[in-house]
């Protein structure tokens, strides 16, 4: 139930803020929108504005705003025609119909700063403790396989004392795939042990690492502060994901998606761990979805950005029968896509 709720939550958060952004930009326009759909699937009720038609639909995990074309003006049968097809999307210059495709994804890092900003202000900036005291551990890394805990104490590092989370770290990042010998002081009982642990190494830092993260303390920051961290944030997470799929198209890296069951198992299990956690995931979806929306694949923004850039260098519009056929097909990738990485993520959860 915990999941469910939070599911709809959170892509409801970035869904909203998502349309919205197409929304407020296409306003600004001069365009008319006739319907902002919060949902897809079924029309469950609807509010008829001025001239939009707000509706919530069946199933609360995507949304759309609806535009009038100049399909449909052509159409009618009214008198204002004129009028009409001048706030029609394709009557807009190319510059502005790209700023309304653009705001949607843009709205998703504007939503994800906002979180990240409020998070700041709220509980404060995570600051790590330079203490030789284990605050956390990465699943299936050296450290949790060899045994050690969460609060157990690096006395020394092949013989090599280790007052500090510096030193400690030190030691272990220089020695990538070299067996060492580790003096730990248990969390529990205070008994001494000795532990042989191998740092992976990794390729993109070059160092050894076991899996193993230090005490944090949540500081507390003025609003202007947290808006800092929050935009640094919203900044380093932009970077992460761009490089990862950079790293995931170039071959040097598995190429792997996590399809909604996995995704929602996440949302999950972040609500469990308490609001902070929760604040921080969405977040980070928000800025993951705002990024994979601005790809160029047809059906997505960016694809219809790329349309309009192919239309800006020619200076006339595309082929509508082609146009139509690049997005069907584009549509229809995405969904086999969306059903592949669901099975997967359903295979996966059977197989645990």
């Amino acid at each position: 139930m915990i999941t469910a709720i939070a599911v709809i939550i959170v892509f409801g958060l970035m869904v909203l803020f998502h349309e919205w952004g197409h929304f407020i930009v296409a306003r600004k326009s001069g365009m008319k929108v006739l319907e902002f759909a919060f949902g897809i699937g079924p029309k469950l009720f609807g509010i008829q504005g001025k001239e939009t038609l707000y509706s919530v639909r069946l199933f609360p995990l995507g949304g759309f705003c609806r535009f009038l074309s100049a399909e449909e003006v052509q159409e009618e049968d009214a008198v204002n025609k004129e009028e009409l097809l001048s706030r029609s999307f394709e009557s807009k210059p190319i510059w502005k119909r790209m700023l309304v495709i653009a705001a949607g994804p843009a709205m998703n890092f504007v939503l994800g700063a906002v979180l990240f900003i409020v998070l700041f202000a709220w509980f404060g900036v995570p600051t790590a403790v330079n203490e030789n005291v284990i605050g956390g551990l990465i699943e299936n890394k050296p450290a949790a396989k060899a045994g050690l805990e969460v609060g157990d104490r690096i006395l020394k590092v092949n013989g090599v004392e280790t007052p500090d989370w510096l030193a400690v770290t030190e030691q272990i990042h220089s020695n990538p795939n070299q067996k060492l010998t580790f003096q730990i002081e248990k969390a529990n009982s205070k008994q001494i042990v000795t532990l042989e642990i191998t740092p992976e190494y990794d390729p993109q830092s070059g160092q050894g690492l076991i899996g193993i993260t230090p005490q944090v303390y949540n500081q507390r920051v003025s609003v202007l502060e947290s808006a800092k961290y929050g935009m640094q944030q919203t900044i380093e997470f932009t970077r992460l994901v761009i490089m990862l799929l950079i790293q995931m198209i170039t071959g040097k890296m598995p190429f792997e998606l996590s399809g909604p069951v996995a995704v929602a198992q996440v949302i999950g299990e972040g609500a469990r761990q308490g609001l902070s956690n929760l604040l921080s995931l969405t977040g980070i979806l928000s800025i993951q979805f705002g990024i994979l929306n601005l790809l160029p694949i047809p059906a997505l923004d960016g694809g219809q950005l790329a349309v309009l850039t192919y239309e800006g260098i020619r200076r006339r519009p595309m082929n509508p029968e082609k146009k139509g056929w690049i997005q069907l097909t584009g549509f229809a990738l995405l969904m086999a896509l969306m059903i592949a990485v669901t099975y997967k993520d359903i295979v996966n959860l059977i197989m645990k």
